[in-house]
């Protein structure tokens, strides 16, 4: 019965052994024969059972493992160690050769006699080709990063320590592997950089938002500093877990540089363009005022001499005073070049506008040009400065005259823009009027229309113009919240558009014109005057004292505020650039010493500090009535009676 049992089972194991085809199961006898082969060893070594039971395992072994022993070795390993196990190339029938796993186990009997092996064996080739495979891939990235000199390419552990180094990093850190390895990467920062803690939230950056990158100084071992470009990513395994992280730096010292000089360069021929641009400026503008100047001097001179032998002088003042008013709109378009004129914004009815500049025009423009006018018969008010647009008016027609030189035909027409054409004219939505000037002339080739708004830029030839029409009026309409369009086709002709917001209904002009006109004008009042420029401080004083004002002098703001100590005021009259104390800030003292004095401030800037915007300004030059209207209006806008007059003036009592 027992030995029934136990054939049973010897039956299933060999059953068991014969069914593994993925290893090699077989048997040895002491001395290395083979007595047993199982279903795996036949499937990957190649023999059948009666090819290689009774020949000795060495066959399967290579020449250099043969002559080196090995067969014998691994079964004195196996009997005296009780176990061998070793890897390493093994040869099949057909002389191919595998890689595989061995393990030799010695078999003994009941007395522990030695009586064979049981040998396993493992193809792992397969596996084998992929580590290499692995290796190779690894050993070729190594490689490359060993390779690349342009950047330093590193890994850091999770705290940022340093755990390998490029040929990139040696060469513009200047580093050797040895010197580096195990240190931080935080020596690389300044000690500025250090102290904010920037290296630490680099890296914190990278694990969180999955990279990071900065431009920056770092610092080589020699301690200069490079510009570098830093970009620092997050290595983890493949459960997610951060083991690390790759960064790389590149030294952009040179490309800075050459940045650097590219800027200085930029700005070198900027401001040479800027010298060239002022040098065209004020050649213009100096021809210009001496045009003007010639007529003042040259008028005020025949006035001076007429007056000596009593003779009417009236033609000459006459004529120095235009001189002086195209002076002024001379100073008006160069503020409108800058786009810095104090506009006076109101409804304009453009029909009116150019209805009453019909005899200026025609004036202007010589009897070889014929103007004709288009309006529809209503026509919504612009959004615009009258004065300017008048003066933007006579510019483009001056221009319009100028390209016929043997005279031609001019036309001036006003039309509405709807809101749904706005976006085909590039303009934003809204309700705009277009006045446009339309001449028959040479027109412009493409090149001359796109420099057309350039400042300076004129075909009119030297000495014939400033090159600042077009860009004054470019300006102006932008100032309006409108813009400017030029059409022009070469030997046909040009068009020059004026496209401007439409205003609201006049109402509003109309009750600020009555609250004008009522103010106390006949009042006499006591007024100080403040000018550093003692021409013009006199000349103020006797348009004041002209329209029957008592006037008390200032040639400075720390004056006047003595002044203001001694006696009592209705009104201060201030110029605004002062040296020590400006217009504004004298007018800022008095409201807080002197609360409701009104204080006019005269100024030719064109803009005031932001905290003088609200205050009432006077614009130079000016004419007595301007001055008139504007003591009008500082008194019916004071906020307390006016003291008192005091006939004694400052310091009575």
């Amino acid at each position: 019965m027992t030995e029934a049992v136990s054939s049973r089972t010897s039956d299933r194991f060999e059953l068991l052994v014969q069914s593994v085809t993925d290893y090699a199961i077989y048997m040895l006898d002491p001395t290395g024969i083979v007595v047993s082969w199982n279903a795996g060893a036949r499937r990957f070594k190649g023999y059948e059972a009666d090819e290689i039971i009774g020949q000795h395992f060495s066959r399967f072994y290579s020449p250099d493992d043969l002559a080196a022993g090995i067969p014998a070795i691994a079964l004195r390993t196996a009997e005296t160690e009780n176990r061998f196990e070793a890897e390493g190339w093994r040869v099949r029938k057909d002389g191919t050769r595998f890689w595989a796993n061995v393990v030799i186990d010695p078999i003994r009997d009941s007395q522990g006699t030695l009586i064979g092996f049981a040998k396993i064996t493992r193809d792992l080739s397969e596996r084998r080709e992929a580590e290499e495979a692995l290796r190779s891939s690894e050993e070729r990235f190594r490689l490359l990063v060993q390779s690349v000199t342009d950047y330093a390419i590193y890994m850091l552990d999770p705290v940022g320590t340093i755990t390998s180094w490029n040929a990139g990093a040696e060469r513009f850190k200047g580093y050797k592997t040895e010197e580096i390895l195990g240190q931080n990467f935080s020596r690389f920062y300044s000690e500025e950089d250090r102290l904010a803690g920037i290296p630490s939230r680099a890296l914190e950056t990278a694990e969180r938002v999955g990279r990071f990158e900065a431009e920056g100084w770092r610092i080589r071992k020699d301690g200069t500093r490079f510009w570098a470009n830093v970009v620092i990513d997050p290595v983890r395994d493949p459960q997610g877990n951060l083991i690390g992280f790759a960064k790389v730096t590149r030294d952009l010292s040179e490309r800075r540089e050459a940045q650097q000089a590219l800027e200085e360069a930029r700005e070198a021929i900027f401001q040479a363009q800027k010298m060239d641009a002022i040098g065209k400026l004020t050649g213009g503008v100096a021809h210009d005022f001496n045009n003007l100047l010639a007529v003042i001097v040259g008028s005020l001179d025949l006035a001076r001499q007429r007056l000596e032998t009593g003779a009417d002088i009236t033609r000459y003042l006459n004529n120095a005073m235009a001189a002086a008013e195209r002076g002024a709109t001379l100073t008006q378009r160069m503020l409108a070049f800058a786009r810095k004129q104090e506009l006076k914004l109101t409804s304009v009815d453009c029909i009116a506008l150019v209805r009453d500049m019909a005899d200026l025009l025609q004036a202007t423009l010589g009897a070889g040009v014929a103007i004709e006018t288009r309006f529809p018969l209503t026509l919504s008010p612009a959004y615009a400065d009258p004065a300017q647009l008048e003066l933007a008016v006579l510019n483009l027609a001056v221009n319009a005259r100028d390209a016929m030189p043997n005279g031609g035909h001019i036309m001036i027409e006003g039309v509405e823009i709807s809101p749904d054409d706005c976006p085909r004219l590039k303009l934003p939505v809204g309700r705009y009027v277009q006045l446009s000037i339309s001449d028959r002339g040479e027109g412009m080739d493409a090149d001359t229309l796109a420099r057309a708004r350039e400042p300076f830029f004129t075909t009119k030839g030297i000495g014939k113009g400033t090159g600042l029409g077009l860009s004054m009026v470019h300006g102006f309409a932008e100032q309006c919240g409108g813009a400017l369009h030029i059409a022009s086709t070469p030997g046909e002709g040009t068009t020059v558009s004026l496209r401007l917001p439409v205003g609201a209904a006049p109402a509003a002009q109309e009750a600020a014109t009555l609250m004008k006109m009522s103010h106390p004008s006949d009042s006499p009042l006591v007024i100080l005057a403040v000018d550093d420029d003692d021409l013009v401080l006199t000349n103020t004083a006797g348009l004041l004292e002209d329209l029957g004002h008592t006037v008390f002098q200032a040639e400075s703001a720390g004056h006047a505020l003595c002044m203001l100590d001694q006696g009592d005021f209705d009104v201060v009259v201030t110029d605004h650039a002062m040296p020590g104390m400006t217009g504004a800030q004298l007018a800022d003292i008095i409201e807080e010493k002197w609360p409701g004095m009104p204080v006019i401030i005269v100024t030719g800037f064109a803009e005031l500090p932001p905290q003088a915007v609200k205050r009432l300004r006077l614009d130079k030059p000016f004419k007595q009535s301007d001055l008139s209207a504007m003591l009008s209006k500082a008194m019916n806008a004071a906020k307390v009676e006016s003291p008192p007059f005091n006939p004694a003036g400052p310091g009575a009592g």
